[in-house]
């Protein structure tokens, strides 16, 4: 692409964006060789897009925000690693409100080295099956083998921070599951992508590498309809890179897809923040997640799930008229 209309979110405007909770009236025209400028229209291709409702996503509505809790089934995760047991995290979060649970057995954290399929297996089937009746179930994996034992285990969804990337077979397990696919862009694999991310243009960089992305999901026989996207903060990007892309998100509904976002407890909140521990760093995600809320951001990654639905409804507390 050349050009890239970001819409700029308010409360009142000609147009719902995403058929959520947010309208619009005006774009920021973005583009590689120019400054950006506002503009009041957009291709109607595009616009059609921004404006096209989200299909409901494991039987949930996204005429407003969602909170997917993560559960580490892992003993190296960054933030929490070791500290609980799957299942009983699992029926924590779901009782706290989580609409999703995320369910992974492998740390993609920055240094981390891959988890062989059986042992992510044996760490995640478990827990899937012990926590299919408390909330919709996402399966975090990169691998076939490991998608394929979660859906028959009862998770409905596959996140997939490789963004089909790393396992050529993973696509046609979910077109045959008829399962929706979260694809997150990442540059590089976990072990290496911090050591030294570069790009053009973050923002749009990302954004084209996610269509990409989509074009390969649908081509794979996946539907427009079941895939989400995930711009990947943290993952093979520095501070300046997320805080680019978070800026202005809003860009990413060009896509025609749900917008997942996953920032908790990050390094980055850390570091400007001032909480050296992953623990201590709920306030800056709090913050960080209100922020994409305020751009239309439909589905938000959690670990702190209690906390952040009250940030959520005070949110719409004070912004409802």
């Amino acid at each position: 692409m050349t050009e890239y209309f970001r819409p700029i979110p308010c409360e009142t405007g000609r147009w719902q964006l995403a058929g959520g909770w947010l309208r619009f009236s005006q774009f920021e025209l973005l583009s590689r060789n120019a400054p950006a400028r506002i503009v009041d229209h957009a291709p109607d291709e595009v616009l059609a897009a921004l404006t096209a409702p989200r299909a409901p996503l494991l039987g949930l509505g996204l005429d407003q925000p969602h909170i997917m809790g993560i559960v580490n089934a892992t003993p190296d995760s960054f933030s929490d690693g070791g500290r609980y047991e799957g299942a009983a995290q699992a029926r924590l979060l779901a009782d706290e409100g989580a609409d999703i649970l995320d369910i992974g057995g492998e740390s993609t954290r920055p240094g981390a080295l891959e988890v062989p399929a059986a042992d992510e297996i044996a760490r995640i089937t478990p827990v899937i099956a012990a926590a299919r009746r408390l909330a919709a179930i996402s399966v975090d994996t990169r691998k076939a083998d490991v998608a394929l034992a979660a859906l028959a285990a009862g998770a409905g969804m596959v996140n997939d921070v490789s963004g089909l990337d790393f396992d050529p077979a993973l696509a046609g397990v979910v077109a045959d599951a008829g399962a929706p696919v979260c694809l997150m862009h990442a540059q590089g694999i976990p072990r290496t992508m911090q050591d030294n991310p570069s790009y053009g243009d973050v923002l749009l960089d990302v954004y084209d590498a996610l269509a990409e992305r989509i074009a390969r999901a649908r081509s794979a026989g996946i539907p427009h309809d079941r895939i989400v996207i995930d711009p990947g903060i943290g993952f093979g990007k520095t501070e300046a890179h997320n805080l680019a892309i978070l800026r202005r998100i809003s860009l990413f509904h060009g896509l025609g897809s749900p917008v997942l976002l996953g920032v908790s407890r990050k390094r980055f909140i850390g570091s400007i923040g001032g909480a050296e521990a992953a623990i201590d760093r709920f306030a800056g995600t709090l913050a960080v997640t209100l922020a994409g809320i305020a751009q239309g951001i439909q589905i938000h990654r959690v670990h702190d799930v209690a906390q952040t639905r009250q940030g959520i409804a005070l949110w719409r507390a004070v912004t409802r008229r």
